[in-house]
């Protein structure tokens, strides 16, 4: 009896493990859906709200917007 709470430990934590690792695996996807990271002209320090869909200066740092060369017209990127 010992042994299968041991083992059952092993299992639920093992799984609880797995879990948790995976949830994390997109984190890049998450960060990057702001006006900042998807319009068609961006700050290349991708400040926070910046980002336009013309040519410009970022309201934040000042610097001069680039092309978002991921950038779509429907906000898809595949």
């Amino acid at each position: 009896m010992k042994y299968v709470k041991i083992i059952l430990l092993f299992v639920v934590l093992t799984a609880t493990s797995i879990a948790i690792s995976s949830c994390g695996g997109n984190s890049t996807n998450t960060e990057q859906q702001g006006k900042e990271y998807t319009s068609d002209y961006v700050c290349p320090m991708h400040c926070k709200d910046s980002g336009s869909y013309k040519e410009g200066k970022c309201s934040v740092c000042g610097m001069d917007y680039v092309k978002n060369k991921n950038h779509t017209a429907d906000g898809h990127n595949h």
